[in-house]
């Protein structure tokens, strides 16, 4: 039996290779003579660059401004291609992510992208031709401005002075001088995944919608909202591009800038990194699929990751199970995606504390468990 075991990651507990590894672990104890395949996957947000690195990618460091201003290091992906192409993947959150930041109101406003630009122009002096951007657990909500600051970009106020970096500034922008931008921009191909279509503003857009999570108040909110607004009527006004488009409001609106200057394209998440990883290669070879995350919900049967995964294995007609934190949604919802077999670590944990606390431990008995009753 060949067993693929692609899992998410457990959120709070376990990055999706150990995840991987404690389903691995559990599925040979059912199945010794197997060969289990531990193929970490990702949805194009945070575990992005794992899955990369999983793949083959090499793992850079560099050091960037994180989100308020703080000196950080920020780990991004590179390889070349036999043929000598070079791609390279950048997650927001490692550079600008809310890990790296206290939410609060002050910081909602001043949180910005730039050194998620450093990642990029570090990727550009090392020859990538093509950038993956991974969007997902950002701290800014700053349409990108920063990012592309950080490569040469100046938005303007009335008097002709750079405005300060940070969402909160945006709606004093009058105009952009893009004169300085970096030239090597018009010649890469920017994939930017993405798993929500909210637009960059308006009640549905990236301030009201996730900028609560970032610490900004009614009134922070309203500002973020407005400065986005403003930001796209510029960054039209400079390109004759609309970027109040679905899909621009994740991670802040980060994908407008790049939409405005760049030839960036939007892509669903998880077939971007399929893509990226070779996963649908290893999907052929098996017989069985086991997958998971930290907390399947509502939202992950929206396209997330495993979700996604258990579609393309039923089009093949692979059986999957799946292994949880939690799940909070019904067998039903699970097979109509074609989810045999379901467990969660908290049927195993005495509460909830241990099996955060112990999640790999648990994670292989629950993997235990589900395949001996499948």
């Amino acid at each position: 039996m060949r067993i693929l075991i692609a899992p998410d990651k457990f959120k709070g507990s376990l990055t999706a290779v150990e995840a991987a590894a404690a389903i691995a672990e559990g599925a040979l104890r059912v199945y010794p003579d197997a060969v289990a395949t531990q193929f970490p996957v990702a949805d194009g947000g945070e575990g992005t660059l794992e899955a990369a690195v999983a793949a083959g990618y090499e793992e850079r460091l560099n050091a960037v401004v994180g989100p308020i201003l703080a000196p950080i290091g920020a780990a991004w992906a590179f390889r070349k291609d036999a043929a000598g192409r070079a791609a390279a993947v950048i997650e927001t959150a490692q550079a600008s992510g809310l890990a790296h930041m206290e939410p609060t109101p002050e910081n909602a406003l001043r949180a910005h992208s730039y050194g998620c630009g450093q990642l990029i122009a570090a990727a550009l002096d090392a020859g990538a031709t093509e950038i993956v951007l991974g969007v997902g657990g950002s701290a800014m909500t700053d349409g990108g401005s920063g990012a592309l600051r950080a490569l040469g970009l100046k938005p303007l106020d009335a008097a002709g002075n750079v405005v300060p970096l940070g969402g909160g500034a945006l709606a004093d922008v009058v105009a952009v001088d893009s004169s300085g931008l970096d030239p090597r921009l018009a010649a890469v191909n920017f994939r930017i995944a993405v798993d929500v279509r909210n637009p960059l503003f308006g009640n549905t857009g990236a301030a009201h919608v996730f900028g609560p999570q970032k610490g900004a108040d009614e009134d922070a909110v309203e500002k973020l909202d407005a400065g986005l607004r403003n930001w796209a009527s510029v960054l039209r006004e400079a390109t004759g591009r609309d970027v109040n488009v679905p899909g621009a409001g994740a991670a802040g609106g980060f994908p407008a800038s790049f939409l405005a200057f760049t030839q960036a394209t939007l892509e669903g998440g998880f077939a971007l990194v399929a893509g990226l990883t070779g996963l649908a290669g290893q999907l052929k070879e098996a017989d069985l699929v086991i997958t998971g995350e930290g907390s399947m919900d509502s939202q992950s049967l929206t396209g997330k990751a495993p979700i996604a995964l258990a579609d393309a294995a039923r089009e093949l007609g692979i059986p999957v199970i799946v292994v949880a934190g939690r799940i909070l949604v019904t067998p039903e919802d699970l097979a109509a995606h074609g989810v045999v077999a379901a467990a969660q670590l908290l049927d195993v944990a005495p509460s909830t504390e241990e099996a955060i606390a112990n999640a790999g431990k648990y994670l292989t008995w629950a993997t235990t468990q589900v395949l001996e009753g499948a």
